[in-house]
């Protein structure tokens, strides 16, 4: 007990920081790398066809970093990118989330390293491993700390670099994933500029999406004297099934956000899911009964799918091109391996 405890005096009463402020998103950036993958150049390795690959996922190309290119590579420039559209200096940042499964690091984290570079003092900063749903998981987590007065800005990044753990001979995954990096930043507003998140997880389907091997099952290999040294475990997936559970147990989610956002599909500007597979895309559109004047993501064409990456990839070539629009209403989806899932209607800067 301490002094005061133990004399009978009353504990003082604890400050806290205040909680009346609202959040919204002030800016975005994407990075795509350079090199362009066709289908017809992954085809060369999975006996598939250009043809089977568009009507099967919607994907036509995608990108792939360079071999030297890491997570945290990709991931400042297009931090750069939002943090010169939400009008800040760096150093006004306390929080980075890195929302990535692929920073080949159990630790440093790819978090205070992004913040190293990108100059921003002292801030508190960790990475998310929520797969598909890390973005949504990590403007959640930015927001409740902008309201509470914890930060006044945090930059949140979605980045991927599937390609090291893309399996090129899998005819079921080899053309499904690319690479790259988007990124937010979330501060004050004077209205709410971001509802509330619904979110979760269904542990029971964990095996629909997963690291083949551990990186400890992996060690073990090797030092049995197996060929093969440069090799990475590569990801799963049973497509079937995570297409029903997507469209099927997903769209009510999507419903509640929108519920606890106060505003119907009709309200809706913007709907940005996670790019898996433009099946599913078209599916939700159909099960959500969103107006045709909706504007929706399809970046999964050019990009292929890029995990944590491409909700904030889609958001900022929509603005880009003038598909949408500053202040329009969006409503932003993730859903991944775990399986965890997330979704919230945001105000795009």
């Amino acid at each position: 007990m301490s002094p005061a405890s133990q004399a009978g005096q009353p504990r003082p009463a604890l400050t806290t920081t205040e909680t009346t402020r609202h959040a919204r998103i002030h800016g975005i950036g994407g990075y795509r790398p350079e090199r362009v993958v066709t289908n017809e150049e992954i085809c060369q390795r999975i006996d598939s066809s250009d043809e089977w690959i568009r009507q099967r996922s919607g994907i036509i190309e995608r990108r792939l970093a360079r071999p030297d290119e890491s997570v945290i590579d990709m991931s400042e420039p297009a931090a750069r990118d939002a943090i010169e559209m939400a009008g800040i200096r760096p150093e006004q940042i306390g929080l980075v989330l890195m929302a990535t499964v692929t920073h080949p690091y159990q630790t440093p984290a790819a978090a205070p390293l992004l913040a190293l570079r990108l100059g921003i003092p002292d801030p508190a900063a960790l990475d998310i491993s929520a797969a598909c749903a890390g973005y949504c998981y990590g403007i959640s987590m930015a927001t409740d700390m902008v309201r509470a007065g914890t930060v006044d800005y945090a930059l949140v990044v979605g980045v991927e670099k599937l390609s090291d753990f893309t399996d090129f001979t899998d005819r079921g995954t080899a053309f499904i994933f690319g690479d790259g990096a988007g990124a937010a930043v979330v501060g004050p507003a004077e209205e709410p500029g971001v509802g509330p998140t619904v979110w979760g997880s269904d542990g029971e389907n964990w095996d629909k999406i997963v690291q083949r091997e551990s990186w400890t099952d992996l060690r073990d290999t090797l030092a049995d004297g197996s060929a093969g040294e440069d090799r990475w475990p590569a990801f799963s997936m049973q497509g079937q099934a995570v297409f029903r559970w997507a469209v099927y147990s997903m769209a009510p989610v999507a419903r509640k956000a929108m519920a606890a956002a106060g505003v119907t599909a009709e309200d809706l500007d913007v709907f940005i899911p996670h790019q898996a597979n433009m099946r599913i895309t078209d599916a939700m559109v159909k099960e959500l009964k969103l107006p045709a004047d909706v504007a929706v993501a399809r970046d999964i064409a050019e990009t292929g799918n890029t995990s944590a990456a491409s909700i904030p990839l889609a958001a900022a070539r929509m603005l880009a091109s003038g598909e949408a629009r500053s202040g329009d209403l969006a409503l932003q989806f993730g859903f991944g391996a775990g399986l965890v899932y997330a979704a919230q209607v945001v105000v795009l800067p």
